[in-house]
Parts: C-alpha cells; sequence; structure tokens
C-alpha cells in the first residue's frame, strides 16, 4: 500500500522532496531548541514559525472533509500542518510512534490526494528516531474519498 525510504525517495517530485527535506530541518532545529517533554501544540507552532521563517508557505489546522457517497462530510479530521500545499506534517509528542501514527497520516494522505507525509514525534532523544516518511503509492490515491 505505502512505502518508506530508500527506494520510495524516486516516488516523489524532487521539488516535494526538497520541502520535507526542509522541514526536517527546521524541526532538528526546534528539537534542538526545546527537547523532548513539551505538547504537540506547542512543537507545532514553534515548527510552523521556523518554516515561516523560512519563507516556506503552510496552512495549520486544516479541516480535511470526508467524502462518502458524493457526500461531504465534517468527521473532524485536521491536518496539523500542510507545507506549500503539497506535504502534510503530523506533529506528535508521544512515546513512541505507532502503527495507529501511520494509519493516520495513511488516511490523511488519501483522502486529500496527496502523496508525501511527514509523521515527526519530538518526544525523543534522537530526532532522527521520531521521523517517519510515509509515501503514497498513486494507484491508492482518492481509494477513500472517491
Amino acid at each position: 500500500m505505502h512505502h518508506q525510504e530508500p527506494q520510495a525517495r524516486q516516488a516523489v517530485p524532487a521539488s516535494l522532496d526538497r520541502i520535507a527535506r526542509t522541514v526536517v530541518d527546521a524541526g532538528l532545529k526546534v528539537h534542538r531548541a526545546l527537547g523532548p517533554g513539551l505538547l504537540e501544540s506547542a512543537y507545532e507552532a514553534c515548527l510552523a514559525h521556523e518554516l515561516l521563517q523560512r519563507g516556506v508557505a503552510l496552512r495549520r489546522q486544516v479541516p480535511l472533509p470526508l467524502t462518502y457517497e458524493g457526500l461531504e462530510l465534517d468527521a473532524g479530521y485536521r491536518l496539523d500542518l500542510l507545507v506549500a500545499d503539497e506535504l502534510i506534517v503530523e506533529v506528535k509528542a508521544v512515546e513512541a510512534l505507532s502503527r495507529l501514527h501511520e494509519a493516520q497520516i495513511l488516511t490523511y494522505l488519501k483522502l486529500s490526494g496527496r502523496r508525501l507525509g511527514l509523521l515527526i514525534n519530538f518526544n525523543t532523544c534522537l530526532f532522527k528516531d521520531g521521523i517517519r516518511r510515509i509515501i503514497m503509492c498513486l494507484g491508492d490515491l482518492g481509494a477513500l474519498g472517491g
């Protein structure tokens, strides 16, 4: 259904990959400054600030409707960050990322028709241990929303 590093890196356009690297770099700066232990909302706000400082367009807490039998429903889904209108970033501050967190971002990718998401857990000693890059295969897009 989905792929993760390294073979999937070529599955997204270079411009989207550059955006993702910028987000990871910004997240690393935030993590170095704050460390683990804060609320998700604090990390989200700081990451958004850092990205805006770098000139990256983004929107926070973007509503994501669910389409069912042609009816658009507000099911309460919200994207933490939508970066450059292409990349979904889901911010976490949990003890460990789980398959449920990955399923959440996969659902967001399907519902939005986007290809790449970053799941970033700031509650880690090493920032790199808290990053999951999720790529939606082209054939899977729209499987939920159509």
